[in-house]
């Protein structure tokens, strides 16, 4: 969410917040969470620069170029206001941040609610007095999605320790939330008119870990805190509930049935980062198993609609140009549907920096190439098979110049769009069915039935 500079507003009575979140959805959580909080406690949220109080930037630090977008969202923010509070990951180094912007009020890192609020407290004051009637505060919290769908957070941090990764160090180790809580937000978002629910966390196959299962209580019913019990939970909402990041461990077998039943999205996604076994063992990776394409065979056989969404890196210290061969060779045979690929870029204080075998720039970007035209022939050539198929669509946008929206494939902002036409009027939000009359490499058409 950029916040642009505007003309400065008349100041009323209650302080204003400005707020910059950047990074990926668990970030935005965060984000929802700091905002519901703060709306909560009578102050109002601007989207203009010059009419806040203070300004509050989420960073990201994962890698270096999120650093360099967060470092510049601080020094925008301070440029037109001046009263800034940075919190998120990149606040685990508070060094860094103060280094380039010594001026900032506080830095905290990320999941540190409280302490973003008190320095907000700090920097403008809230109202004495609180009215219930004006300072309303949704039940569902403040959300920065669309209404109709949210990212619903099942855990914090992570039990891994990828070579390339630094999560751990800046989010903790694995800590579940608690399923009657999870379950109790998820319904309340449902109520309020969410028909996606996005299930996200740094490895929601873990779930439930930490607490050794233990079960919770839903509506007066007892509930494990383990991701195949919470998605059966789930499907009794009656809407579309997607899961994100997950690890292939054995007991992901047991939501592909859900899937099949259409009580759960037909929708993996699995972050697999590679497939040759050296890389991957360089790269510490859990869970992978040289039966991955066996398993996923065995899904698609079970759940026939199954979407599968990976990232993958190349360029990894020490690949060699068999071991992106192998991968490739690999993607041929596991025909994923929806592929990002990044190259690998080192971030500091992660154990890969130590790694022999450097790959070049050049290679790095040339094996990329290389990989996404590989999977584009390979998307498009599933995309095909979906011509002539009635399938259901959530809609995202309807105006004069479109109707755009999303088949159960296809998640908000990473994958790709069905675009519709209709005779009749739709709304955002809506659900409705359409007949697929063709296809490109990431997108479908079709006409609303």
């Amino acid at each position: 969410m950029k916040i642009p500079a505007n003309s400065t507003q008349s100041k009323k009575p209650a302080p204003k917040v400005g707020f910059v979140s950047l990074g990926c959805p668990k970030a935005l959580v965060d984000s929802e969470r700091i905002l519901t909080q703060l709306r909560t406690e009578g102050y109002q949220i601007t989207p203009k620069y010059d009419g806040a109080d203070v300004v509050v930037v989420n960073t990201c630090g994962f890698i270096d170029s999120a650093k360099a977008e967060s470092l510049e969202a601080i020094g925008e923010a301070l440029a037109e206001n001046g009263k800034v509070i940075v919190t998120g990951c990149m606040g685990v180094d508070e060094s860094a941040i103060r280094d380039v912007h010594p001026s900032v009020l506080a830095v905290t890192g990320p999941q540190q609610y409280e302490q973003v609020v008190r320095a907000v407290h700090d920097a403008a004051p809230p109202k004495t007095t609180h009215d219930p009637y004006i300072d309303l505060v949704p039940p569902q919290g403040i959300k920065l999605t669309p209404r109709h769908y949210a990212y619903l957070k099942i855990s914090e941090g992570c039990n891994h320790r990828c070579s390339f990764c630094i999560i751990p160090s800046m989010r903790g180790d694995l800590v579940s939330r608690p399923v009657g809580d999870v379950l109790s937000e998820a319904e309340r978002l449902v109520k309020a008119g969410v028909k996606e629910l996005l299930v996200i966390s740094q490895d929601t196959s873990a779930y439930g870990v930490d607490v050794k299962y233990r079960s919770g209580f839903w509506n007066g019913r007892p509930v494990k805190t383990r991701m195949s019990e919470l998605c059966a939970a789930l499907s009794e909402l009656g809407v579309w509930t997607r899961l994100h990041y997950v690890y292939p461990y054995p007991h992901v077998d047991e939501v592909i049935p859900l899937m099949a039943q259409g009580k759960i999205l037909p929708y993996l996604d699995i972050p697999f980062q590679h497939a040759s076994p050296k890389v991957l063992k360089a790269m510490k990776r859990p869970a992978f198993e040289d039966k991955t394409l066996a398993r996923i065979q065995r899904w698609r056989q079970e759940c026939p609609d199954l979407t599968l969404r990976s990232t993958f890196i190349v360029g990894f210290p020490g690949e060699t140009e068999e071991d992106f061969q192998y991968l490739l060779d690999w993607m041929s045979e596991a025909q994923l549907d929806r592929v990002g690929c990044f190259q690998y870029s080192p971030v500091q204080g992660a154990p890969a920096n130590a790694l022999d075998g450097a790959v070049p720039d050049e290679v790095k970007q040339e094996r990329w190439e290389r990989f996404m035209e590989h999977q584009q022939q390979i998307s498009a050539a599933r995309l095909q098979t979906r011509i002539g198929r009635e399938i259901d669509v959530l809609i995202d946008e309807a105006t004069d110049e479109g109707i755009v929206g999303r088949s159960s494939a296809d998640a908000p902002e990473i994958d790709g769009n069905v675009y519709v036409k209709s005779q009749r009027p739709v709304s955002p939000g809506s659900l409705i069915r359409v007949r697929v009359t063709d296809a490109d490499e990431y997108d479908l058409y079709g006409d609303a039935i």
